[in-house]
């Protein structure tokens, strides 16, 4: 009988171990659920969504502008499109600007930023760059033409408008000794220069050339020689290095195949010395 007791009474306990055993399993497992969620990365999760979400200027014509009907249009939200399309996923563009664009991406508001943002050491230590890059710009003076100007020193202990979260206004105050008046937004900076609260506007030539192409500011002129001139690249989270090798591949692809350079003609943007020189680095390879 006792070894009946004892058969009989090891059976349950074992049973019973068993039992715990895997409830503890269970409440582990759920316990570690949550974090292999919170883990994956960005590619995944715009995968499983089936949506990416781009953050991308809507106020630089020609690079994201608005158009009648309200929607976002221009140079880069077609880039954006292009890699939508290579995901095999829709594309939804959330309009940022140079103050906020960084701080959206790091906050998990955005999957990777095509904002006309220059590529510095300053922002590599808060955002990945994709390498390569895949356009470039100058800065560059938007001034009446009656200020005559011919040099950068013309400048000096003058007032400019420019943008909040510019990489070049701190080079530009201690270079010129210029005073800087800060915009968020590029329609307040250009109201201001209109309405001669500064003698002129330091922006991207970029977006000065395409300024320049509107009537309404025949009066202006961009006279001096560009200077600063940097690289423009699409942005990630650090570390999202499986998304960024897929964005470094559509990169190199558009400087193969001359799509920077088609996207130049069809939104009339000058023809760049940067989209040549990459089209000729890239042409031959796979």
């Amino acid at each position: 009988m006792k070894a009946k007791r004892d058969a009989q009474g090891e059976g349950p306990g074992l049973a019973g171990r068993s039992r715990r055993l895997a409830g503890g399993l269970l409440i582990a497992l759920a316990a570690l659920a949550p974090t292999a969620i919170a883990q994956a990365d960005v590619l995944d999760q715009i995968r499983a969504r089936g949506r990416l979400v781009v953050g991308t200027k809507a106020d630089y014509q020609p690079f994201g502008f608005r158009d009648p009907a309200g929607a976002i249009i221009g140079f880069e939200p077609d880039l954006a499109r292009d890699i939508a399309a290579t995901l095999g996923v829709t594309l939804e563009l959330v309009p940022v600007t140079a103050s906020n664009r960084i701080v959206l991406l790091v906050d998990g508001k955005l999957d990777l930023v095509i904002a006309t943002m220059n590529d510095t050491l300053e922002r590599r230590k808060l955002v990945d760059f994709v390498q390569p890059s895949y356009y470039a710009s100058g800065v560059n003076v938007l001034a009446p033409r009656s200020l005559q100007l011919h040099v950068w020193q013309q400048l000096r202990g003058k007032t400019i408008c420019t943008i909040e979260g510019a990489f070049y206004t701190s080079e530009i105050e201690q270079r010129y000794g210029s005073e800087l008046l800060m915009f968020k937004s590029t329609g307040e900076m250009y109201d201001a220069l209109r309405h001669e609260r500064c003698v002129s506007a330091v922006y991207d030539d970029t977006a000065i050339i395409g300024k320049l192409q509107d009537s309404d500011w025949r009066e202006f002129e961009m006279p001096l020689r560009s200077i600063l001139v940097e690289p423009w690249a699409v942005a990630v989270k650090p570390g999202e290095t499986r998304l960024e090798k897929v964005l470094s591949d559509v990169v190199k692809d558009w400087h193969r195949t001359g799509r920077i350079a088609a996207l130049e003609a069809r939104w009339g943007i000058p023809k760049s010395a940067f989209a040549d020189e990459m089209h000729e680095r890239y042409a031959g390879t796979q």
